[in-house]
Parts: C-alpha cells; structure tokens; sequence
C-alpha cells in the first residue's frame, strides 16, 4: 500500500532535523502494519538478517543474536525482538521508506522493525543517527533526554545504556505517530501493549571511516607512492626537532591524495554504495536478452530497483553498488539513481542506444532491477 505522511518537510527540516526531537502525532492516517508477527519471526529465522533479542527480566537484561529457531521459551512479558534492514527482504515494509525520500538517499540507512510484548525494550540508550520511529499497532511509552555528556556503560556485553535522563518529552505514540530523534539524545522506549515500532534510519559517515576507507582505496589503486622531498634543505641547529614548515609540507602532501576530485569522486562513490546488509538478490538471475528487456520496456512495462541497492549519482559519475557504471546515457543513468521504478518516460531515446541497452541489461542480470510480475 502507499503511505502518505502528513509532515511540512521545509518546516520540519528547519526546526527539528538535527536540533531536537519532536513527536509528530497522526504523521500516519489509519496507519496499518505492513508485516505480521508471525512474518517477522520468519525474517529472524534467516542467517541472511542480522536480528536480535533483548529481554529484561527481574532486573537483568539478555541479549540474543540471531538466527532464531524458536520464540516459544520467551513468555509473554519483557521482551523485543529486532530485525535490520527488513526493506531489503520484505517489499511491502520496504513502501514505509518511499514518504522520507525527500531526504538525501545517501544518507539513508534502513528500516529496523521491533516487535515488543508489554514491558518490553532495549534499554536507555544513544543512538549516532537520525531516525524516525513510527508506531505501529499497541503502544509504547517514549521517553527522550536533552543532548548532554552522559555516562555509557554495558549492562550486557551486547547492549550500551546510559544513565537515568530527566525527559525533555515523555509521551505515549499510538499508531500512526512518529518520533523523530536527531544524533546524540538518549532515549528509552516501553511497551504497554504488544507493538510494532518502525525505525527509518539516516547514518552520516564518521571521519574515522572516511579516512580509513580512503586510505584502503588509495592502496588498492596505489596512489600516494611519492615519497616526502625537501630540495631547500638548511643547515640547522636542533637536529631533533621537526619544523612547523615540515610538518605543514608533510600534511599538504595527504591533503593533496584528498584533493584530485577524480579519485575523490570515484572512492566516496563507492563507499557511498557498499550496502552494510545483505541484499535479496536472486542466487541464479534470469538470464534476459537485451531485445526482451528493451521490448518489455517499449511495451510499457516498468523495471523496480531492488530495495535496499545503493544506486547514487556522485559528481558526474554513477555508483551502483560499489561499482562505478561507465554508462554511454548520462541523463538514463541519472534517473537508474533517481527513481526507484522506471520505464520508458524515464529513460526515452537512450533505450535506443545499443551500448546503454546492453548496460540496462547487465543491471537487470544482476539482480539489481526487476520486472514486476
């Protein structure tokens, strides 16, 4: 089903993303939960999906990582059961992201779904990114501190909590709610009655894998092999210390692996598109000539982008998937990135150009795009 969420995007954007939580009340018209129980604990049966279990009970907490292969030792109170990335595996939970791509897709992580019985969650907790939690059916108490240094420590080796917070917003979410929560604001949810809560996701990159990614790349592609050179060398006094002109020449000469914008380009574009969960790609594709592709398409058929690819345009360049799509259509591969369906008004005359037809068939091969059936 398609979802329509009723949220001002200029007006939230200017006062709340990033600056401070806020609980947005009806975001969701008779919102219904895309995914049953029963549906749920199926996805945490698969070694495919990184799921979880979280229980708090006589003042211990517990935590299981999946695979699961049953749920029935766990009782009926104070526990949740947790499963990231289920836009990936699960299409019509995947539809509850298309409201929030007016967002940047770079920036977007996934959907997280936790189911929770009364008395259920994972504990007072800060998270390093925006998310939106939209309720779903029962209801949870969500308590939200102010952005403050806060003690972290590890009540199980599994779980990081915080200290007790003096809530800024303490609110029930009934269905249809959101709360919205930017970086670095602790945050406990409760369950009163069994609940689904949907989280979508918006990670920024930290610098510490920026430049570790950078550096693997700049081995792989062996750049930054010239050596430090000092052709003005002076006679010195202290031998043993380095000077403020060395150390300036010695950060100019990383400065400048950063600044080619052609390797620049090419290494963030692929670690833009590294998907950090498994994607649902078929094990054996379907094995399309490109006349059937290009004719389906023709006839009016469209292709779908599997949920979960990184498809993205960098500069003028278009990453899929980590790789760099050397494409003979520009403005074609413009909309591969921009869209999530696409057909023949979207890609027009280039399904003519045989060396772009052979390129939109390769990706349909792959996996990557799919006809509908």
């Amino acid at each position: 089903m398609a979802y329509q969420l009723n949220l001002n995007w200029p007006e939230f954007l200017e006062k709340y993303w990033q600056k401070q939580p806020v609980v947005l009340k009806g975001a969701f018209t008779n919102f219904v939960d895309p995914i049953s129980p029963d549906e749920l604990a199926g996805l945490a049966m698969e070694p495919e999906i990184d799921s979880r279990i979280v229980s708090h009970v006589d003042g211990q907490w517990q935590a299981w990582n999946g695979p699961f292969e049953t749920f029935d030792h766990l009782g009926e109170r104070d526990w949740s059961l947790l499963a990231q990335a289920v836009n990936h595996w699960h299409a019509p939970s995947a539809e509850l992201v298309e409201p929030f791509r007016v967002l940047p897709a770079w920036r977007f992580d996934d959907l997280m779904i936790s189911y929770s019985v009364p008395g259920g969650g994972v504990g007072p907790h800060i998270d390093q990114y925006d998310v939106f939690i939209i309720q779903g059916m029962g209801s949870r108490r969500w308590r939200v501190g102010d952005k403050l240094p806060m003690r972290q420590f590890c009540p199980h080796p599994a779980l990081l909590h915080v200290d007790p917070f003096q809530p800024i917003i303490d609110e029930d979410l009934e269905p249809g709610d959101i709360l919205y929560i930017p970086p670095g604001f602790p945050h406990d949810g409760f369950t009163h009655e069994t609940a689904f809560n949907y989280s979508i996701g918006f990670r920024g990159p930290n610098g510490r894998d920026l430049i570790s990614s950078f550096a693997d790349y700049a081995l792989e592609n062996d750049l930054g092999g010239e050596h430090y050179s000092d052709p003005d060398l002076t006679c010195r006094e202290h031998t043993g210390r380095v000077e403020e002109h060395e150390l300036a020449r010695v950060r100019s000469m990383m400065i400048a692996m950063i600044n080619d914008p052609e390797h620049f380009t090419r290494w963030f574009g692929s670690f833009i598109t590294t998907p950090r969960h498994e994607l649902d790609v078929a094990p054996e594709p379907d094995d399309y000539p490109v006349d059937e592709v290009i004719g389906a398409l023709k006839e009016g058929q469209r292709l779908t982008r599997l949920s979960g690819l990184r498809a993205l345009r960098v500069g003028e360049r278009f990453f899929i998937n980590s790789e760099c799509l050397e494409t003979a259509e520009p403005q074609a591969a413009d909309a591969l990135c921009r869209y999530t369906t696409i057909g023949v008004q979207e890609l027009g005359s280039a399904l003519d150009n045989p060396a772009f037809a052979d390129e939109l068939t390769w990706l349909v091969n792959q996996g990557y795009w799919y006809f509908e059936d």
